[in-house]
């Protein structure tokens, strides 16, 4: 069979079509043009154009989280390729896997500060979980492969591949085959059996055991074994806010999600348990707070396919090293039914005597009775994505997930900006499916600029701005920690969002009566063609509870607001 003689952009371009890609999220520029050609005849890539190459990355994050598959963001040299690293950055916090491409200036100027130059495997080396600069354009073929394989097997997260502009104009004949798989990269590992005998074992044993379960559940679909282990057992579970849905929320065994605004009932499950089983979990610091207080009498199972995890954080009893779908099913083998014990009654008691709670009868729109009211209208089955702030606590207490890549957020890196590309990017993998973004007015502003992509494209995402005119989170920690003084964190002088809507040929809506919450998100929902902006005008003083700050321990939550504390600023007529 004869080779097909084709440039090194025809040659990523075809192994990218070979990769199963459909879809691109980039922005054009003088280095990436040979790129640019290439997809003019592949019609089997739909290339989205976005306005900011932030958004690309973000846009291939939300793709990659609701379909599980790669998301891909393309970007010319320099400018265009720094861009990518806040999203970059947020995917490996997230083990998040994405492909970003990136051109680089031509081989001989590289080092001699040329126009457009940026040492970006330099700059990504830290932000990516493995980056090529590509110096031999045969190699093209198989670097791609191996960038998909890497991004996609054991713990997922970015892969970069930087291309000079030669090396995508010179001539290479395609090979027959490809070689996806790095001589020195190892991520599979044999199951220890031994070690699983002995979680067994304790969990066995454990009159107060709990299932804590992280992103690394949702990412390897470990969903239906947690489930199994669960109701095998009863034992209570508590997820993440990246794990969850991986254990559906609705569930008479799910206490919610746990950490510095998780639900009571968590934080006291895992002060209390004397078996802690983690599955997909890092024991981040918004979890555990002040370390050594942390489940300092429970013996810790810990399941990760990432062995530096293992001690990072806490020293486990038990390790298990390895997929954590297939480590939780040896497990539910491995272990007998129980009954409900008394413990499964003490947690439920927590969880009825202390629900996340809301003020009402003030006349005000709280962000908690907005966020109940619209999961309610959409049966708690919509996609939801959020941005970063009170608002996605809110969200992550009162919308409760029943699937997993039913819920997209930026936890490890906390960005604020990723919801609206993500949520379009979602949308892209998703066609189908209904997609709500939960954001705040300080969020949105940091990539309204991709609303245009969501217009031209007809995408029906729902843009909720639970507007309280301030940067919520950290008026919050001014109000709590900083004796209420109040430095830059007021946005009373935002864009009118129902104009910005108009501007980019969305619908904008705009609420301030709380007997109008219902309509008009139901006024929302009957939209299909074409994004909708909610300038929902939310009360504005009010702070996410419970509360555990940072460093401290579960027994310093707050439960509610202390009294005395004045009110940041009256609400705004407008």
């Amino acid at each position: 069979m004869a080779k097909r003689t084709m440039n090194g952009a025809e040659a990523l371009v075809t192994q990218l079509k070979n990769e199963g890609v459909r879809t691109i999220f980039g922005y054009p520029g003088g280095a990436a043009l040979p790129i640019y050609d290439a997809l003019i005849d592949t019609p089997e890539i739909q290339h989205v154009l976005v306005r900011h190459e932030q958004g690309a990355g973000h846009m291939a994050e939300g793709f990659a989280r609701v379909s599980g598959d790669v998301g891909v963001a393309l970007a010319t040299s320099g400018p265009g390729a720094t861009n990518l690293v806040t999203a970059l950055t947020d995917a490996l916090m997230d083990s998040t896997p994405i492909v970003a491409i990136t051109a680089q200036v031509a081989t001989p100027g590289i080092g001699k500060d040329a126009f457009q130059e940026a040492d970006v495997t330099g700059i990504t080396m830290n932000c990516t979980k493995h980056n090529y600069l590509v110096k031999d354009a045969s190699r093209l073929p198989d670097i791609t492969a191996q960038a998909f394989h890497i991004a996609r097997t054991g713990r997922p997260g970015p892969v970069l591949i930087d291309i000079p502009k030669d090396i995508l104009l010179s001539q290479i004949e395609f090979p027959d085959r490809v070689n996806p798989v790095p001589r020195s990269y190892q991520w599979t590992y044999p199951m220890d059996m031994d070690a699983v005998a002995e979680a067994a074992e304790y969990i066995t044993n454990a009159e107060r055991p709990l299932l804590y379960v992280g992103g690394g559940a949702v990412n390897s679909g470990a969903h239906e074994e947690i489930t199994a282990l669960a109701r095998k057992r009863n034992i209570p579970v508590t997820t993440t806010l990246l794990g969850k849905g991986a254990f559906d929320e609705t569930d008479d065994l799910s206490l919610g999600m746990l950490g510095m605004h998780g639900s009571v009932a968590a934080n006291w499950a895992v002060r209390d348990c004397d078996v802690l089983i983690a599955i997909g979990a890092r024991f981040d610091d918004r979890v555990t707070g002040k370390i050594s207080a942390f489940v300092p009498d429970a013996k810790i199972i810990h399941a990760d396919i990432d062995p530096a995890e293992f001690g990072k954080v806490k020293n486990p009893h038990v390790q298990l090293l390895g997929d954590a779908r297939d480590i939780t099913a040896a497990i539910v083998s491995a272990v007998s039914e129980s009954p409900r014990t008394r413990w499964n009654e003490t947690v439920e008691t927590w969880k009825r005597e202390h629900p996340f709670t809301y003020p009402t009868g003030d006349g005000r729109i709280h962000t908690q009775y907005v966020l109940e009211t619209m999961w309610r209208l959409t049966g708690g089955e919509s996609i939801l994505v959020t941005d970063v702030g009170q608002h996605q606590m809110w969200a992550a207490q009162f919308c409760r997930t029943k699937r997993p890549r039913q819920w997209v957020t930026s936890g490890g890196l906390g960005t604020m900006g990723f919801g609206l590309p993500a949520a379009i990017g979602a949308q892209f993998a998703r066609p189908k499916d209904d997609v709500w973004l939960v954001t705040g007015d300080g969020s949105i502003q940091m990539c309204q600029q991709e609303l245009i992509v969501a217009t031209i494209h007809k995408l029906p995402i729902k843009v909720l701005i639970l507007n309280n005119q301030w940067l919520g989170m950290v008026r919050q920690w001014q109000e709590m920690f900083l004796d209420c003084r109040y430095s830059q964190t007021c946005l009373e002088e935002a864009p009118d969002f129902v104009k910005l809507a108009d501007a980019h040929g969305a619908l904008g809506l705009r609420c301030r009566e709380l007997d109008k919450v219902e309509e008009t998100l139901k006024q929302a929902m009957e939209v299909n063609d074409r994004p909708v902006v909610i300038d929902m005008r939310v009360a504005r003083d009010i702070n996410v509870y419970p509360m555990i700050p940072a460093g401290a321990t579960i027994d310093d939550m707050i439960l509610e607001p202390p009294a005395g504390v004045p009110s940041a600023l009256p609400d705004a007529e407008d």
